[in-house]
């Protein structure tokens, strides 16, 4: 019995030890939370400022790639032949099929129509190098 009696004590004791831990960290929450609210921090105080390097020599700044010249040749390349699709479809210069754009330009210009001098210059730039300047619109057509 006499055991039972110290082991009654030891638990006794463990448990005083307990309750002075547990109210010990009672009180440190206690203080540390009035701490906090009294305070007002910055967020800086809680965490390292890390500042970057300065650069010592300065980027130079590279125009834009102009773009290739070939996308441009086309782009003026489908201007001008809208151009002239434009002058075919235009029926104040007469009929456009089984003759070329020049020969209608030129018949145009024989009635007094008064056909543009731009659709003349641009047909005697590339009459000899590209086909699609020649012919008309509907020159693939049968009569």
């Amino acid at each position: 019995m006499g055991y039972l009696r110290l082991d009654y004590l030891k638990l006794k004791e463990e448990e005083e030890h307990i309750c002075n831990i547990n109210i010990s960290a009672l009180l440190l929450t206690v203080r540390s939370s009035v701490t906090m609210t009294t305070k007002r921090g910055l967020i800086t105080d809680s965490f390292k400022v890390v500042k970057k390097a300065k650069r010592v020599g300065k980027r130079e700044k590279r125009p834009p790639p102009s773009p290739p010249r070939e996308a441009d040749k086309d782009s003026v390349r489908d201007e001008e032949l809208q151009k002239l699709r434009q002058f075919d479809l235009d029926w104040r210069f007469g009929p456009c099929t089984g003759i070329s754009r020049l020969q209608r330009w030129e018949r145009a210009k024989l009635h007094d129509l008064n056909p543009p001098e731009e659709i003349r210059e641009l047909l005697l730039q590339h009459i000899h190098t590209d086909p699609e300047y020649n012919q008309s619109l509907w020159s693939d057509y049968p009569l």
